[in-house]
């Protein structure tokens, strides 16, 4: 059998989902071909124009219009504005014959079962035997959407549910047709990880799946707990946020988000569709609910929900909360508990499970109660929805946001305390929980030699979590593969003779202990090992350098202390650059100052996709100090060509900088040189991230890697440049674009990134660059207005990126 390539797909539905998964396949490099229905009538403004309902602009105008909608969006769907060419947009009457030529066709269109079928039957006529067939319905059984439909179609139809938004949410549900070839299922898991980027998860098909089943349960259980609690609607998000390893957007603020609508269309499905579910009367609506959706307060869709946005009488913004009582809007109210205030030194969600459902106060109530409604619902949906627990953590935490899934809560609150939470709620634990208790198994989760155990509940057994050989996961090797360990960082062994090094600040901050753990994991790779990672799991890569540390001794006027503190974070960069052994830095999320400093520094960067880089420095009065101002430079002249005028491409990076831009993905970076073609790669999927890293350092490694000397080729233009900028700024600030202290950083950095003021364009050295990087920094650190901008930042304790 031949093996099966995914060049080309169409999706047939161009709404919200529809445009986002069109963006997403051309994110990752796939041509689309997105159609839609042709409109019924003319608008206004096509009549203006005299067309008629035979244009191909007013055919396509449904398509078009959905997907500039969907670009236009925030966030964006897609990585680089430029991938939105892979998309041809078309109608279902004049253009579904294409369909023959593409690999994969999605049905994504409204959910009404005759609608789809419908589809389906068109699809028929034209579809190619043996392409893929799927639908994104969320609950729609498949045994209706098959009905009448070829033996070869069945045998390639499957569901493939997206969360929304497809490139933010990483929940692919692979629900396969009862007729459906064991090929085409393993393809579609194999695909949605690989190249989408995706948490596949194997599903059945009952009502809602897994994610949603799971997820709208615990909605609708808050909903039924908020008023027996007497919790406020901020109450409710404040205990479910970040606290507890979920979204900023908690609960009612995420329902907001989602629209109300969408929401009870999924509860009234299951209501309707799960009638022995235990648990039925949780999935009928609160008379609040009926009253929200009477009145159309559906949330951000229709500019009110649980929480509403006014401008008060002063004119000011102001966020309204709805009072769950009255059902009126008031001034929103600050939630606080004493059991959280007892998590404010636990890092880790994961380890503050134990003390919330100790809580003495109402919040520890709420945790008790929450838990034990959560605990015994997905222990009774085993083998309902599943036959292994994991995949509902999976699920969870990849189409919902969490932190960790319902089984590894309870593992940490201990699966004994779990079952004491839920007799104490009147719920019994269910016969397999028992059975495994009385067995010895202590947890529902183990890890034996780097990977993650899972007890099985058909073999009763702790069994090994499929799909992880192409993973490395830091937190089952961290202890025992540690080779070095400061305050700062934990350098592990990833085997083949590749290190990583881990930081392990707050919010992976540089500060002085982990740039001695960087030159400590150097010196050993360098002595022992064949290549260096540069690699965390967490939230971000690094929110850059710990500028509180700096603010402390510019404003001590400790001046020596706070030169050698900068010219040890430049000399560690060095090291990362010209080292021995090949370095590899695997940025994801932010990659802010220092963090995109090092990542500029790396011999290859493996960034994950959704990368946030940039060189931020201007935001706190500085400019980039660890070698980003001197590198900007330098890759500035690299990509000085004959003929070019040089001073147009030096201040695209001056700007870069001076502008303090931050791309939207790894594939933006590229755009503004923070990463480079040809040597840096992108990671769709963040999971695989540093597994793909030990790979890139193991063939640098292996392809004789030899430590290259410091350039001192740098091509500066000196006072051409400088004269050219200041002028620039003098302009800008004359015109109150910017404020004169505005004007001093981006002059600093302009003198630096022209060379100083030579008369003529002169080859300097990089350690040339770095003297005045370092000169420049140090100054503006003696700046007044530095220092207030720093001390603004750690009042409102911003993160500080630098």
């Amino acid at each position: 059998m031949s093996k099966r390539r995914i060049k080309k797909v169409a999706i047939i539905g161009s709404g919200i989902m529809g445009s986002g998964i069109a963006c997403h396949f051309a994110n990752i490099g796939v041509d689309v071909l997105l159609l839609d229905i042709v409109p019924r009538e003319l608008n206004d403004k096509e009549k203006a124009k005299g067309l008629t309902l035979e244009d191909k602009a007013v055919r396509n105008r449904l398509v078009n219009d959905a997907l500039t909608a969907s670009l236009k969006s925030k966030p964006s769907p897609i990585y680089n504005q430029k991938f939105a060419s892979r998309i041809t947009t078309g109608n279902i009457d004049d253009d579904l014959p294409k369909i023959k030529d593409v690999d994969w066709v999605m049905e994504v269109v409204v959910e009404r079962l005759d609608i789809k079928q419908s589809v389906f039957e068109k699809v028929e006529k034209y579809r190619t035997p043996g392409t893929i067939i799927s639908t994104n319905t969320s609950g729609i059984p498949i045994k209706f959407m098959n009905e009448g439909r070829s033996e070869d179609f069945r045998k390639h139809f499957a569901v493939t549910h997206f969360f929304n938004p497809p490139r933010y949410l990483k929940l692919f549900e692979v629900v396969p047709g009862p007729d459906c070839n064991q090929e085409v299922t393993d393809f579609l898991m194999d695909y949605g990880s690989k190249y989408l980027g995706k948490t596949s998860v194997l599903a059945k098909d009952t009502p809602a799946f897994i994610g949603n089943r799971i997820g709208i349960f615990g909605i609708q259980s808050l909903f039924h707990q908020v008023k027996e609690l007497g919790l406020t609607v901020e109450e409710v998000d404040k205990l479910t946020g970040p606290v507890i390893g979920r979204p900023k957007s908690a609960t009612f603020r995420t329902v907001d988000v989602v629209g109300l609508d969408t929401l009870v269309h999924v509860a009234n499905g299951i209501h309707k569709n799960c009638p022995n579910d235990e648990a039925h009367s949780l999935f009928e609506l609160p008379d609040f609910i009926n009253t929200m959706m009477e009145n159309k307060w559906l949330g951000s869709k229709t500019k009110q929900g649980f929480y509403k946005k006014t401008v008060n009488a002063e004119g000011r913004k102001e966020i309204l909360t709805l009072d769950l009582d009255t059902m009126e809007y008031r001034a929103s109210k600050r939630a606080k508990f004493a059991t959280l205030e007892l998590t404010k030194t636990i890092d880790k969600p994961i380890d503050r499970f134990k003390v919330l459902v100790g809580g003495k106060d109402k919040a520890g109530e709420f945790y008790r109660k929450n838990f034990a409604a959560m605990f015994a619902y997905v222990q009774n949906r085993i083998p309902e929805i599943s036959d292994e627990l994991y995949k509902i953590d999976d699920a969870m935490k990849a189409g919902f946001g969490w932190e960790n899934g319902p089984f590894e809560i309870w593992d940490a609150v201990g699966v004994e305390k779990g079952i004491e939470l839920m007799k104490a709620d009147g719920k019994e634990p269910a016969a397999w929980v028992t059975e495994m208790v009385a067995k010895g198994e202590t947890s529902f989760y183990t890890v034996k030699n780097g990977a993650t155990y899972f007890y099985d509940v058909p073999s009763k057994a702790q069994t090994k979590k499929p799909g992880q050989d192409s993973f490395i996961i830091l937190d089952n090797i961290r202890k025992s593969k540690e080779v070095f360990k400061n305050s700062g960082v934990v350098v592990e062994d990833l085997g083949d003779g590749i290190l990583n090094v881990e930081f392990q600040s707050k919010m992976n901050t540089i500060g002085g202990d982990v740039l001695a753990g960087l030159n400590k994991a150097i010196d050993l790779a360098e002595k022992s090992y064949d290549g260096l990672v540069v690699g965390n799991q967490a939230a971000n890569f690094s929110v850059g350098a710990n500028i509180g540390m700096i603010f402390m001794m510019a404003v001590e006027q400790e001046y020596d202390e706070l030169n050698a503190a900068i010219r040890m974070f430049q000399n560690t960069m060095m090291r990362m650059r010209y080292s021995s052994i090949p370095t590899i830095s695997a940025p994801h999320g932010m990659a802010l100052g220092g963090g995109c400093e090092l990542s500029l520094h790396s011999d290859k960067v493996v960034a994950a996709a959704e990368t946030y880089m940039g060189l931020v420095e201007f935001g706190v009065g500085v400019i980039p100090g660890g070698g980003g101002s001197k590198e900007m430079a330098l890759r500035a002249s690299d990509t000085f060509r004959k003929g070019d005028v040089q001073l147009n491409i030096l201040q695209e990076y001056f700007l870069t900088i001076g502008m303090a831009k931050v791309s939207t993905s790894a594939h933006e970076a590229f755009d503004l040189g923070l990463l480079q073609k040809g040597k840096d790669v992108v990671v769709v999927n963040k999971d695989r991230q540093i597994a793909e890293a030990k790979k890139h350092a193991l063939l640098m490694a292996e392809a004789g890697y030899t430590q290259p000397g410091e350039r001192n080729d740098v091509l500066v233009l000196g006072k051409q440049a400088l004269g050219a900028f200041m002028v620039a700024t003098d302009s800008m600030q004359a015109s109150k674009f910017i404020s004169e202290h505005d004007q001093q950083i981006a002059n600093k950095l302009a003198y630096v990134m022209a060379g100083g003021d030579l008369s003529e364009p002169t080859k300097v050295s990089e350690q040339y660059l770095l003297d005045l990087e370092r000169e420049a920094f140090l100054s503006l650190c003696t700046e007044r207005k530095t220092l207030e901008r720093i001390q603004h930042m750690l009042k409102k304790g911003k993160p500080l990126r630098n």
